[in-house]
C-alpha cells in the first residue's frame, strides 16, 4: 500500500466508511439500540475501486462504529491501500461525544496505527506511528489537538434544532477533524435537495451540502491528493435522514473533476433495531 498521503487517504477512507455508520438511537427520540449493517461501492469514472463494509451499534447513552475500506486500482497515484476504523463515545444532550478513536493503515511495506483517547473534544492520549520525517510537512501543534472531533463521529449529523423533516440548517457545519496524525476542516454549505435509492435499504429525500476541504497541520502539501482535494475542487455530500432519529447520515459523497469523478455511494443501507450493549460492535469483515 502507497500512502500517497496519509491525511487524504484517511478523509476518502473514514468519510467512507461514516458514511456507512451513522445511524439508530440518537437524539431526542433515541429509543431502542439500534444496529447498521452497510457496505460502499467507492468508483473513479463509474469504475470500481473499493468498498467499505461496516457496522454500527448506538445506542441511548452511548455509540461504537466500526469499519474496514479499501480503495486502489486506477486511482493509485491518489491513494492506494486498505484500512480500519473505529470510534466509540457517549451521547450527550442528544449530541455524539467521542471518547476514543483508533486507526489501522497496512500494506506489505508499510503501517500506519492510531490509538486516540479524547476528553471533550481535546485529546488526553495519543499513541501513533510518526509519519516520515519531510522538510514541507506543517507541523501538528498543540492548539492544533483541541477542539476537534475524530473522522467517523465528525460524520454524525444531528437534526434536534432543524425541527421536523429535512432543514438546510444541518449543512451549516464545519467540522475540525483530527485523526491522530493530521489537522483539516471539512466545511460544509447547502446545497440543495434530492433523492436517493440504495440497492438494500433507505430510499427516499436527502439533503446535498457542498463541501470544502482544508488542511491544516500533519500534512505535506506537495502530495498529489492533498493537491487534488484542496485545489477547489467540487464536492458534495448527501445527508440522509434516519427513521425514528433527529439524525441525519451520509448516503453518498461526490468530489468532482474535469477528468472524472470520485464517488463514494451506499449500495446497502439497513437499519435493524437490536438490544444489546452499544460497546459490542461486530468486525464487519468477520460477517
Amino acid at each position: 500500500m502507497i500512502f500517497h498521503s496519509r491525511v487524504a487517504q484517511t478523509t476518502i477512507l473514514t468519510t467512507g466508511s461514516a458514511l456507512a455508520l451513522m445511524t439508530a438511537a440518537l437524539g431526542d427520540h433515541a429509543q431502542a439500540e439500534g444496529k447498521l449493517d452497510a457496505s460502499y461501492t467507492i468508483s473513479f469514472a463509474r469504475i470500481r475501486v473499493g468498498d467499505i463494509a461496516a457496522t454500527g451499534v448506538f445506542g441511548e447513552s452511548e455509540y461504537s462504529i466500526s469499519a474496514r475500506g479499501r480503495a486502489g486500482g486506477i486511482i493509485k497515484v491518489l491513494v492506494d491501500g486498505e484500512a480500519s476504523f473505529s470510534t466509540h463515545g457517549t451521547i450527550k444532550d442528544g449530541y455524539p461525544v467521542p471518547t476514543t478513536f483508533t486507526s489501522k493503515m497496512v500494506s506489505g511495506a508499510e503501517t500506519s496505527d492510531v490509538t486516540m483517547v479524547l476528553d471533550e473534544g481535546k485529546v488526553k492520549e495519543l499513541a501513533a506511528t510518526v509519519p516520515p520525517p519531510k522538510s514541507d510537512r506543517v507541523p501538528v501543534t498543540q492548539s492544533n489537538r483541541q477542539g476537534i472531533v475524530d473522522p467517523l463521529t465528525a460524520m454524525l449529523f444531528s437534526a434536534a434544532a432543524a425541527g421536523e423533516g429535512l432543514a438546510r440548517d444541518v449543512c451549516r457545519h464545519t467540522l475540525p477533524i483530527f485523526d491522530g496524525q493530521r489537522r483539516y476542516d471539512l466545511k460544509l454549505a447547502f446545497k440543495r435537495m434530492d433523492k436517493v435509492t440504495a440497492e438494500k435499504g433507505y430510499a427516499g429525500p436527502v439533503v446535498v451540502c457542498s463541501v470544502s476541504y482544508e488542511p491544516i497541520a500533519g500534512h505535506r502539501p506537495s502530495t498529489p491528493l492533498i493537491k487534488y482535494l484542496s485545489e477547489g475542487r467540487e464536492m458534495e455530500m448527501a445527508l440522509a435522514p434516519v427513521a425514528g432519529t433527529r439524525l441525519l447520515t451520509p448516503f453518498r459523497m461526490l468530489v468532482e473533476s474535469a477528468l472524472a469523478n470520485l464517488v463514494i455511494e451506499a449500495n446497502q443501507f439497513e437499519v435493524t433495531a437490536q438490544p444489546q450493549d452499544a460497546s459490542k460492535v461486530a468486525d464487519p469483515k468477520a460477517q
